[in-house]
């Protein structure tokens, strides 16, 4: 009877096992079902609006920053074109300054080469009327001694005294102009 009793539990677990990929148990299969179909709507109802919103913030904080790196290289675009033009500026007004300072040098290089010319040239006019005034002192000087010789030597041949001053200085003007007149003819 052992034998028979084991016979028969084989039998009974061939008539509840009936095909080993089919489920069992549909109690099992349908609780299954219930949780996953829970599972997805709780996932569908809570979990995906927050996953969307933060998405969407991120591109949005994606997309602002790179709208903001855009708007600040075009800042800094206009920035550096607004500098290249001030350094152009600056370069112009220092060229303008140079060039200045050149005109304003040669104007003072040019008043001081009138100035010397005409220091020189007054220092030329005085030199030349001292030489004048000292030539004329030393014409005269030497028409004083000329006159004294020759009223010497007029003395001295004639073997008179001339007493006149007056005349004897009008003898010699006049033999003195004779010879500055034969020096001009010579000359």
């Amino acid at each position: 009877m052992a034998g028979s009793h084991l016979t028969a539990v084989l039998l009974a677990a061939e008539k509840e096992q009936k095909n080993p990929l089919w489920p069992i148990n549909w109690a099992e299969v349908i609780l299954v079902l219930i949780v996953f179909l829970a599972v997805l709507f709780i996932i569908w109802k809570f979990v995906t609006p927050k996953f969307e919103e933060t998405f969407a913030q991120r591109r949005d904080a994606i997309e602002g920053g790179i709208a903001r790196a855009e708007a600040a290289q075009l800042e800094a675009q206009a920035t550096l074109t607004q500098y290249q033009q001030q350094l152009a500026d600056a370069r112009g007004e220092a060229a303008q300054i140079r060039e200045n300072a050149r005109a304003e040098a040669q104007r003072i290089v040019e008043e001081l080469r009138a100035q010397a010319q005409e220091e020189s040239a007054r220092i030329v006019a005085r030199g030349e009327e001292q030489l004048a005034n000292q030539r004329a002192g030393v014409v005269r000087e030497l028409r004083g001694e000329i006159g004294s010789i020759a009223v010497e030597l007029s003395e001295k041949i004639v073997g008179q005294t001339l007493a006149d001053d007056a005349q004897v200085r009008a003898t010699v003007d006049a033999f003195l102009a004779d010879l500055e007149g034969r020096d001009g003819v010579n000359a």
